[in-house]
């Protein structure tokens, strides 16, 4: 897959050699362990008000078709999954694949994982009910080409999920310099600060894209015990849901 213009090699090396340590809870991905916490609630309670579901149920997502693209190890996936959702998972990664399909074997989950890009599956005509797009973009080569490819694979009526990180002083400071270099809650060299995106970059993708947004919130992090939430500041980690046909 090394032809798709929007493959990083990159960052696919960085995390093939990482990819076995995705489900080790006290291992280099513990932040993503904690973060999937609170995305994946906040995921849930969107998707069943626009899908009008009752969130109270056991698997609120039943039937929904989820496509989570760049799934790593399924960790979401596997959130989404337990949801009662359709969900799909797709990571140009070899190692994440198989890891992720052993995993989710072993929790007795029918998620579909593929090796696959974006831009290949759009290719087929797939179209999703809800596109995860999580902590992807700031890891692509051509983030305008992906966005368009993962807006593509959303279908009418159908919702748009991203997340990522803002290009901003304060992001460099606390995403890279604090996280990777003083915490070390990250391993070096996880993130490169000229591949941020602004929120208002994302938005214009994504309505470029057919989509408009919906809400926005961002993710504060604690570093004395390592917790996080949500916040309406974007200043530094970010989440944006949007729909084709947003109210």
């Amino acid at each position: 897959m090394s032809h798709d213009i929007t493959v990083d090699e990159r960052e696919v090396e960085f995390y093939s050699q990482m990819a076995e340590t995705w489900w080790d809870q006290k291992g280099p991905f513990w932040p993503l362990h904690t973060l999937n916490e609170l995305r994946s609630a906040y995921i849930i309670e969107k998707l069943c008000a626009y899908f009008e579901r009752d969130a109270a149920a056991a698997e609120p997502l039943q039937g929904i078709r989820v496509l989570d693209v760049g799934c790593g190890g399924g960790i979401l996936s596997e959130s989404m999954a337990r949801r009662g959702a359709q969900v799909t998972g797709i990571d140009v990664v070899e190692k994440n694949i198989a890891i992720a399909t052993l995993h989710a074997r072993q929790e007795g989950l029918p998620v579909d994982y593929r090796l696959t890009t974006a831009s290949a599956l759009a290719a087929t005509g797939a179209r999703f009910d809800v596109v995860l797009n999580m902590e992807v973009v700031e890891h692509v080569a051509d983030v305008g080409a992906f966005m368009q490819d993962c807006s593509r694979l959303t279908a009418d009526d159908g919702v748009m999920f991203v997340a990522t990180i803002n290009r901003s002083a304060k992001a460099w400071l606390f995403a890279i310099v604090g996280a990777e270099y003083i915490l070390r809650w990250l391993p070096k060299g996880t993130h490169r600060w000229r591949l941020f995106q602004k929120p208002s970059e994302i938005v214009a993708h994504l309505e470029r894209g057919g989509l408009a947004l919906v809400d926005a919130v961002g993710v504060a992090a604690n570093p004395f015990n390592r917790s996080l939430r949500i916040t309406r500041s974007l200043a530094v980690n970010y989440m944006l849901f949007s729909a084709r046909h947003a109210d």
